[in-house]
């Protein structure tokens, strides 16, 4: 299987990554990003602008299965159009450029609360992209909806550190769904769906990624 992975550089991108490239049912991985990488026999890794993407990159890379883990905050980004860009338009961009080409298998990385009509922000960009992928009929599409991402990530972010430290103190008389889901955790669920390639829309919520 040739595997292209969207995020390489995040928190759950990077355990996608890590255990890609150890998983023999995987031969070739492609992972786009904006800063080297380390490198592996197994892995492809060019440095791209994420708002010059097209079908022809997809067509040169060949790959089969699309796993996407790109996401920032608000704050992070800068503004809401700028999170809107990372956290919809550009893996949309990829979804739509790999449909073009033939993938027919997508793995998203998305959130408990998804919902286009959702109140917050955050939740309605992701609903967003689930029903605009959803629109784009893949033969298989996994949407995994983690609550809170356990791990270390290269930015701080003082709410998620707040919910981390309340979630652990409660972590053993809280139901599944609202536990802190490890980032290791969510990876492996993201790359056994995209091995499998079960035809059809799954949807994996937190309580199954603890």
């Amino acid at each position: 299987m040739r595997l292209l992975i969207l995020g390489a550089t995040g928190l759950v991108g990077s355990h996608v990554l890590k255990q890609a490239i150890e998983r023999d049912e995987i031969e070739y991985i492609v992972a786009p990003v904006r800063r080297e990488i380390n490198s592996h026999t197994k892995l492809y890794s060019p440095i791209i602008n994420f708002d010059q993407v097209t079908s022809a990159m997809l067509k040169e890379w060949n790959v089969d299965v699309v796993i996407c883990a790109l996401g920032t905050t608000i704050k992070v980004a800068g503004s809401k159009e700028a999170f809107k860009k990372v956290d919809l338009e550009y893996p949309l961009t990829f979804a739509r450029c790999a449909k073009e080409v033939g993938v027919e298998t997508f793995v998203l990385n998305s959130a408990m609360g998804a919902n286009e009509n959702s109140i917050f922000f955050y939740n309605q960009v992701k609903g967003n992209l689930e029903n605009a992928l959803m629109d784009l009929k893949f033969k298989s599409l996994c949407l995994v909806r983690p609550g809170l991402i356990g791990g270390e990530r290269n930015e701080f972010r003082l709410g998620e550190v707040i919910g981390k430290c309340l979630l652990k103190i409660f972590h053993y008389i809280l139901p599944k769904s609202l536990r802190i889901n490890p980032a290791s955790s969510i990876a492996k669920v993201m790359l056994e769906a995209a091995i499998e390639q079960r035809a059809g829309i799954k949807i994996m919520t937190s309580d199954r990624l603890t």
